[in-house]
């Protein structure tokens, strides 16, 4: 009788998924942590769960030289040093959990150093490229509405250098009566004041007054009105991130940049960047991103040394060849 072509890989334990909807749960309560946060610390933890699992092994059992081989099997599969440094940080916040709640007696990972970050500069954008990106969000659309609309969403964000999440889930609320300020909700469900620039302000009230009057003629139809500043007919009720992403690239091509250089998060490092060109502090900087570690908010420093260190090389007379 012919052997079957493979054999299935081995479930991962009961013990281990309730393992990890247990901690998943306790950071959601204590930690306010986001949606987004809570399913990457799923995803690598099932990872890690079902690689212990091919081996005999569960989050319960393995030590700290079963986790170690771990590590390495995920640098011998290729995967960058901030994915493995982003597994091994999963894996430290659970089992430090596991410890803390006595679900194990010890901490396999308390001294294990990871590979750490690349220090890779973000990328960014000159002030001439945002601005030509801020024209073409303005002329981008079939109707005077979405072009409208697409030039709230690049003024917002270039003005406050909103997360991507943050800006397309922003409530109509509060951006009403003009506000100088705006309230946002970030990582953690925690609030900060960010400034508005006048053309913020401005297309924010172009953009109300014809969102406001689409919003009218659906609730004469019977459909309820939407909160959000932005919204749309998916599930989350508001434009989504992968739409803005993708409406991002097709600005970007249109204002004749190459839109794999473009991002959302590439015009919030523009935000950041130019401030700091600008002479602004670093921890205002901190504050305005909403990073809880000023480390974080350093490496703009670096996009600047490098910019300083160019006008060097090519300015100073004893730098030429």
């Amino acid at each position: 009788m012919p052997a079957p072509a493979s054999e299935p890989a081995p479930d991962r334990p009961a013990s281990s998924a309730h393992r990890i909807s247990g901690f998943l749960d306790a950071i959601a309560a204590e930690n306010g942590a986001a949606r987004n946060t809570l399913l990457a610390y799923g995803r690598d933890l099932s990872h890690a769960a079902d690689w212990l699992a091919d081996r005999g092994e569960s989050l319960d059992t393995a030590g700290r030289d079963v986790i170690e081989d771990y590590l390495v099997s995920l640098d011998a599969e290729g995967l960058s040093r901030a994915t493995r440094a982003r597994r091994l940080s999963s894996l430290k916040q659970y089992f430090r959990f596991a410890y803390d709640e006595g679900i194990r007696a010890d901490n396999p990972v308390l001294k294990i150093d990871g590979p750490g970050r690349s220090q890779r500069l973000p990328g960014t954008l000159s002030e001439a490229e945002v601005s030509r990106l801020l024209d073409a969000a303005r002329d981008h659309g079939p109707d005077a509405a979405t072009r409208a609309r697409n030039a709230c969403l690049f003024e917002l964000l270039y003005a406050t250098g909103l997360r991507v999440s943050e800006l397309v889930s922003l409530p109509d609320a509060a951006l009403r009566g003009a506000p100088e300020m705006l309230m946002v909700r970030g990582k953690g469900g925690k609030d900060r004041l960010v400034p508005l620039s006048d053309p913020a302000r401005t297309a924010v009230a172009i953009w109300l007054a014809h969102r406001d009057a689409a919003q009218d003629a659906a609730r004469a139809k019977g459909i309820p009105p939407s909160r959000f500043l932005f919204p749309a007919r998916g599930v989350e009720g508001h434009l989504s991130r992968v739409r803005f992403h993708a409406l991002v690239k097709e600005i970007a091509a249109r204002a004749g940049l190459d839109p794999t250089r473009v991002s959302p998060h590439v015009l919030r490092h523009a935000f950041a960047t130019h401030l700091l060109a600008g002479g602004a502090d670093l921890r205002v900087i901190q504050t305005l991103l909403g990073h809880a570690d000023l480390g974080t908010t350093e490496i703009y420093t670096h996009v600047l040394d490098e910019r300083l260190r160019q006008l060097v090389m090519d300015h100073h007379p004893l730098a030429r060849d």
